[in-house]
């Protein structure tokens, strides 16, 4: 039998509460992570031991790191802009296009502000670059182009898209670390200056029109299956395990040994589990927001779901 389909929308004012909580948390991560990572000697010691100990992977690992940041400003451009520009012009959706790109913009150019604009790394004993490389650059790029393409994603491809998306800007930041261009606090925080645009952009795209934001929920279309969130969430629980393991390791004790790449596993795992944490994360909450399809009998007045 031929099905046709009505809305059932959440609460708006939750939606809302949602989102600023989300957008709240983002900048107060920020913060700590400067405090912490840049402030402190224990963080500058743990950030800075991260970076020093990738030197051990590098070599075949860090020639594809390289290769891979070479072509990373052009290749989040141009999937980016391929993938904005054909559901714009197909499915007409401008006002989601706008501010899709003025997030992304804005993640951007207030990356390079806080580089620039915050005050040197203080010395506290441990020998490092003085210079601010908070937040990495290349990772805000790379995490800004896949939150573009989350957003004008309908909501059946969504949990494909943040799964795709969230493991680019993973790839991206581990790669950083592995070439010696960023610390795993560099990569965090560029991680939560895109969700700070990402999440009130989301929540502004989601207005632009209601028939494109409805969705049947999970397992009705291959890219909305609960696969895609799962793999990130094992993906966040397996690196949870090594963060302890490499910490153990090295944690004060009668078996304490010297670290050799156990900072790295730590900080590489960070990176993932903050990555991957995100995705889940946004998946839900744009998944809870938007509008549901409920399906009515053929005859019965009712609008179609969108592919």
């Amino acid at each position: 039998m031929t099905m046709s389909f009505r809305y059932r929308s959440t609460s708006h004012a939750l939606t809302a509460a949602l989102f600023v909580v989300g957008t709240l948390g983002c900048a107060v991560a920020l913060a700590a992570t400067y405090l912490f990572f840049v402030r402190t000697t224990t963080g500058q010691f743990i950030d800075e031991s991260a970076l020093v100990e990738a030197v051990q992977l590098y070599g075949t690992a860090g020639k594809a790191a390289t290769q891979f940041l070479d072509w990373l400003p052009a290749l989040s451009l141009l999937i980016a802009t391929l993938v904005v520009l054909v559901v714009t012009v197909v499915k007409r959706r401008w006002a989601a296009a706008g501010i899709a790109v003025a997030a992304a913009v804005g993640a951007n150019l207030t990356t390079q502000l806080i580089k620039n604009l915050v005050p040197d790394r203080p010395y506290r004993g441990i020998e490092t670059l003085e210079l601010n490389s908070l937040p990495s650059g290349h990772t805000t790029l790379a995490a800004s182009a896949a939150a573009a393409v989350f957003l004008m994603s309908s909501p059946r491809w969504r949990p494909l898209a943040g799964f795709l998306g969230g493991t680019f800007a993973v790839a991206t930041g581990v790669s950083t670390l592995i070439n010696q261009w960023h610390r795993p606090a560099d990569v965090v925080a560029a991680f939560l200056v895109v969700g700070m645009f990402t999440l009130p952009a989301g929540w502004l795209v989601m207005r632009t029109g209601a028939r494109w934001n409805g969705w049947e929920g999970y397992n009705r279309h291959w890219a909305s299956v609960r696969l895609w969130v799962a793999l990130p969430v094992l993906a966040g629980l397996a690196s949870a395990v090594v963060a302890a393991y490499s910490l153990l390791k090295i944690a004060p004790g009668p078996g304490q040994e010297g670290s050799t790449t156990n900072y790295f596993w730590a900080g590489t795992a960070l990176i993932v589990i903050t990555g991957y944490l995100a995705t889940v994360a946004g998946v839900w909450l744009f998944g809870h927001a938007a509008l549901r399809l409920r399906p009515r009998h053929q005859g019965t007045p009712g609008r179609r779901p969108v592919q």
